[in-house]
């Protein structure tokens, strides 16, 4: 493995809400989190919706603070207070750029493409002339494929396309140079016959400029298409992780493999219907509540191979070779081989089926 660029070791978020009586509670969207990410890779980072992905890319991308852990940017604790707090956020912010979900509320909508673009260059490269600044707003919609320049330049973000928006997005995270991007599901609000576009301007950004990319998103379809490294999180906690062949071929947490089940895949004999199967499995436990989450392993109560201990422990990291590991209780019983047998509907079904009897 080479250097990381941009490394996040135990970190958790906690966020305090009160409700209507006044009673504060907590909510732990983020526990135990690590990830590295390296020049010229992509790391997808893939969960249900609530299971701590953006609230991960912001900690990241030094939105929010961590309640604890540390990030590290070429190996450097990241920190800053007093009056070198905004100085070292700026530098920070120069290298690690955040591409948000919604191109259109990232973008001033009162400003047109050539404000939006200059603003970034202005604010990390001073003293560019009118013309240096001209240049290079036109090469960076050149970069991103919005061709002539002339056409998109002055137009408001209303009047483009959501992709051309998207694309203005990326546009504005290249002006300031990062080495990495942070991408918060880049492509669910665009069009499918577009999103492969979008995947490709992706790959491209990382094998040309090198930079480290983190692709967060709940589609494993697409990050088996343009990753090279797979996360997987549930309810605040990463479960499994390593190259997307192995992950996505052998899942070997039982999530996963939900996961990878209930995403669309043409060599599958049967087309998955993600309803049902989630529906099954929310048959055995309804997904976890962050503020009261369950004990031991916190997929326990949709799990169909759930144990005793899977109650009551967390489960230890099992390390599977070649960059992979899982944090499940069949490795440590020696049942891991049941994960590739029948599907987890049949599981969940079977389970289900015991139960009532």
């Amino acid at each position: 493995m080479t250097a990381p660029v941009l490394e996040a070791i135990d970190v958790a978020k906690h966020f305090a809400v009160a409700n209507s009586l006044g009673d504060s509670s907590v909510v732990r969207a983020v526990e135990g989190a690590s990830i590295r990410l390296e020049p010229g890779r992509i790391t997808a980072v893939v969960g249900e919706s609530g299971s701590g992905k953006t609230t991960l890319a912001r900690i990241l991308a030094r939105f929010y603070e961590p309640t604890s852990g540390v990030i590290r940017l070429d190996g450097v604790p990241v920190a800053g207070d007093g009056i070198r707090k905004r100085a070292v956020q700026k530098a920070y912010r120069k290298d690690v750029q955040l591409i948000f979900q919604d191109p259109f509320g990232s973008l001033n909508p009162l400003h047109r493409v050539r404000h939006n673009l200059e603003r970034a260059v202005r604010l990390h490269h001073h003293g560019r002339s009118k013309a240096a600044l001209e240049e290079r707003v036109t090469s960076l919609l050149e970069r991103v494929s919005l061709t002539p320049a002339s056409d998109y330049v002055d137009k408001f973000p209303h009047e483009l396309s959501g992709g051309q928006r998207q694309r203005v997005v990326i546009a504005r995270a290249l002006a300031v140079e990062p080495r990495v991007l942070l991408g918060d599901e880049p492509i669910s609000m665009l069009d499918v016959s577009i999103r492969l576009e979008m995947l490709n301007l992706l790959d491209t950004l990382r094998r040309e400029d090198g930079l480290a990319l983190l692709y967060i998103t709940h589609d494993i379809a697409s990050a088996r298409y343009l990753c090279d490294d797979i996360v997987v999180m549930y309810a605040g906690q990463m479960v499994e992780a390593g190259p997307k062949d192995a992950v996505i071929s052998s899942p070997q947490h039982p999530y996963t493999k939900l996961l990878v089940e209930s995403s669309p895949d043409p060599h599958r004999d049967v087309a998955a219907d993600r309803d049902e199967i989630f529906g099954a499995a929310d048959e055995l436990g309804e997904p976890p509540s962050l503020i009261d989450p369950p004990s031991g392993c916190r997929f326990h109560p949709r799990c169909p191979f759930a144990m005793e201990k899977c109650t009551t422990t967390p489960p230890p990291r099992a390390q599977l070779g070649d960059g992979r590991w899982a944090d499940c209780w069949l490795h440590e019983e020696g049942r891991a081989d049941e994960l590739s047998g029948s599907t987890m509907t049949e599981l969940i079904t079977r389970k289900l089926t015991e139960e009532r009897r």
